[in-house]
């Protein structure tokens, strides 16, 4: 009859405290059930481990030899019990992120920072990417989940609002507005929007063409075949302004400032919103689903 586990504990036990009685109180057992196991155990490997004697119990040569592979290999299970417990909850893995927005600073950098300090055993791969793109990315399980601004709905995807961030204005240093702590989206009619033409390029030109037209005034938008960075370091000769948001406060351009966008309300926020397959059935996604919700205190549920 092969032996377990459970007798191999029940044998280092013994060997540890050098008496079945010791041995038993340690693991919380009666002092007969731990002498059958190890009686067992001998007489399954055909040799005796421990030397009785009145005043405790000593191993054996090959018992000593014994104790010690049998430590090996106990270590090695709780190892990879522990592991599995670890996978199971999230703790170890990958997760990869996809995004579409600048993630130098807001709630997106923070969040990310924070799991990562609480999970340092899961590897996170970010992916910047189109919006249609990160979609297709969840569809084929390339991306686990994709945090993008707005609360556009699709097939088979599921979607929670996650958090909310500072609209942000960038124009050069020397531009009049910039003398301003922050500036109303009147104040911007006049002015010469650049955007890229990749994401989130046309989601900006949707709201400004939303926001301004509440002042009659259409604005003046350029769309460029260049990514932000690149509109952002041209913005510093004068050509014009960009939205962008608070994601971009973390980092600097030549010649280029930052200023809150407000309306008559106060601040002008952006809604971001998580999206992720129901289906997907990797523990990472949950642990750090869970982590969000905790983290702004959401209501939605967990796959």
């Amino acid at each position: 009859m092969p032996f377990d586990i459970r007798q191999l504990r029940h044998a280092i036990a013994a060997a540890d405290c050098r008496s079945f009685h010791r041995a038993s109180e340690a693991l919380n057992i009666k002092r007969s059930t731990l002498s059958r196991s190890i009686f067992r155990l001998e007489d399954c490997l055909g040799v005796t481990l421990f030397m009785r004697t009145p005043s405790g119990i000593s191993p054996t040569r090959v018992g000593r030899e014994f104790i010690r592979e049998a430590r090996h290999i106990v270590n090695k299970v709780d190892q990879l019990v522990a592991d599995m417990h670890a996978a199971g909850q999230g703790r170890v893995g990958g997760l990869t992120i996809g995004y579409n927005v600048p993630v130098s600073a807001g709630n997106l950098h923070a969040t990310l920072l924070s799991w990562r300090e609480s999970n340092p055993d899961v590897e996170i791969d970010a992916v910047e990417a189109q919006r249609t793109d990160l979609v297709n990315g969840l569809n084929k399980r390339a991306v686990d989940i994709a945090i993008l601004p707005g609360e556009v709905s699709y097939s088979e995807i599921k979607r929670a609002a996650f958090w909310s961030e500072r609209v942000l204005v960038a124009m050069a240093a020397d531009h009049p507005l910039a003398a301003y702590e922050s500036v109303q989206w009147s104040d911007l009619r006049d002015e010469t929007f650049w955007l890229t033409a990749n994401d989130p390029g046309p989601e900006t030109r949707d709201m400004l063409l939303g926001r301004l037209s509440a002042f009659g005034a259409r604005p003046k938008i350029k769309m460029q075949p260049v990514s932000r960075e690149s509109i952002m370091n041209m913005l510093g000769a004068g050509v014009g302004v960009t939205i962008t948001c608070e994601g971009a406060a973390g980092l600097q351009y030549p010649n280029v400032v930052l200023r809150e966008v407000r309306t008559s309300h106060g601040l002008c926020l952006i809604a971001y919103s998580g999206y992720w397959r129901e289906d997907n059935s990797n523990p990472a996604l949950k642990n750090f689903l869970g982590f969000v919700r905790d983290r702004f205190a959401l209501p939605f549920c967990l796959p």
